[in-house]
């Protein structure tokens, strides 16, 4: 009768490497498709921002909280979503998110007041694109290896083409069918992200193998060990520290709760949570600014198409340029920043339709070269195998910005009764996030010192 029970060994098998082609062609449409579906739709909501804010007689701030809340909810709910894919799978969450999507638009269409489009344009169908978004870029990361720039500016391109063919179909819809009957008509087209969901099958995952190897075995001429107290107490100890550990492992396997210790990753952060500041509201208030400054409906409506169409050309073209690695990526999305935010602290000067297509053209190209890297450079702070805790922490740390901005950007409005002033507010939102930019390069410069001179020394 042997004396040893058998010890277990577990030998990881290293996950599947990126495949650079094949299905990564399909799940890169599915998130072409997320991207114009989900915040395509939120840049194109500004078309129903003046018929809302009449129909309900509130003010700009009041109205401007349904983005607001949709924008923050994503970002809040992107760590759940990213937890539960890895507890589930990918695929079966992004449609869920479809569906919740569909069902949120379609509720707000009956809605009798605000509150009500609150919960259901703002909450809900924040929470249905988190659970889409979020699944849908992890995976896109997964597949792509060396042409994840490219990829991701590619991708990120749908948000683009969407608002540009969107804008002034929600325009026509209104007009035709009232707003309500254009949130429902959304409602329907939004149901297609439950088939986006669909694409996303899952790449092979790192697998645990146990392995029984006899101790008795192996020596079988020992004696068994002496039952004394000391031996019992090390044994609990180190079956206390095995189950510890086991449950750290399990817990860091859904949420990796040790990047809040990465000083790179929560600078990289706080750059997200001022540029979220920026970045929704001047997409929500460009329609309302050119209204109030005499410009037509379909002329307003034709801005965001341009902006759109600039906005494509400037993701693919600097997704090329980052793909190339003529210079850090860091480095070039600092200077998109920079110029993002002057470009917006000068659209205040413009008051004729063609100064506001000028302002949307330059404005468009900037964003489009911003946003085509800003995921990508999350990538590289954090490599691959840690990017979808990483893209959830970012989001949440993110959702303040995103939330509080445009009633920021409202509150301004209201008391100044101009809307140039939503986008000084924006402007200065996005110099402050660079600044945050300069203090991360700032800090690799001074890591990457740092090894030099540990490796100069051994």
């Amino acid at each position: 009768m042997n004396m040893h029970s058998p010890a277990k060994a577990r030998v990881a098998v290293a996950p599947a490497a990126s495949p650079d082609g094949g299905h990564a062609w399909f799940i890169l449409l599915s998130c072409f498709l997320v991207f114009g579906l989900t915040f395509g739709v939120i840049k194109a909501f500004g078309v129903f921002y003046v018929e809302i804010h009449q129909s309900f007689e509130t003010t700009a701030s009041g109205t401007s909280w349904i983005t607001s809340i949709a924008v923050a909810t994503i970002h809040v709910v992107a760590p759940v979503a990213s937890a539960l894919s890895a507890r589930f799978s990918h695929r079966s969450v992004a449609m869920m998110g479809g569906l919740i999507c569909s069902v949120g638009v379609v509720s707000g269409a009956f809605a009798r007041n605000l509150i009500e489009l609150y919960l259901t344009v703002g909450f809900l169908n924040g929470l249905g694109y988190a659970m889409t978004w979020t699944p849908t870029v992890t995976m896109l990361g997964l597949y792509f290896e060396k042409r994840r720039p490219m990829a991701n500016a590619v991708a990120s391109a749908g948000e683009c083409i969407l608002t540009f063919v969107l804008t002034p179909l929600f325009q026509l819809l209104i007009d035709s069918y009232s707003w309500r009957g254009a949130l429902l008509t959304l409602g329907a087209l939004q149901f297609n992200l439950c088939v986006c969901g669909m694409l996303l099958r899952p790449l092979k995952t790192t697998r645990a193998v146990t392995c029984e190897v006899n101790t008795a075995e192996e020596g079988s001429s020992q004696l068994p060990p002496k039952d004394n107290s000391e031996q019992s107490k090390t044994s609990c100890a180190d079956a206390e520290s095995t189950r510890k550990s086991d449950l750290r492992i399990k817990v860091l396997k859904y949420v990796d709760y040790t990047l809040i210790s990465n000083p790179q990753f929560m600078v990289y952060s706080m750059f997200g949570f001022f540029a979220a500041l920026g970045f929704f509201a001047p997409a929500l208030f460009l329609v309302p600014y050119a209204r109030s400054k005499g410009v037509g409906e379909y002329q307003a409506a034709a801005l965001m198409s341009i902006s759109a169409a600039l906005d494509l050309f400037g993701r693919v073209f600097f997704g090329w340029v980052a793909n190339l690695r003529l210079v850090e990526t860091e480095r070039q999305l600092t200077a998109t920043v920079i110029l993002l935010g002057t470009v917006l602290l000068l659209c205040p000067l413009a008051s004729s339709f063609s100064e506001l297509a000028a302002f949307s053209a330059v404005y468009g190209l900037v964003y489009g070269a911003t946003v085509s890297i800003h995921i990508t450079v999350l990538a590289e702070i954090v490599g691959v195998n840690r990017f979808g805790s990483a893209l959830g922490f970012f989001m949440l740390i993110r959702s303040s910005g995103g939330l509080l901005g445009p009633p920021i950007a409202g509150f301004f409005i209201d008391k100044m009764s101009d809307y140039g002033t939503g986008f000084l507010m924006a402007g200065v939102s996005l110099i402050v996030s660079a600044i945050f930019l300069l203090l991360l390069h700032h800090t690799n410069r001074r890591g990457q010192g740092s090894t030099s001179k540990n490796t100069d020394m051994h």
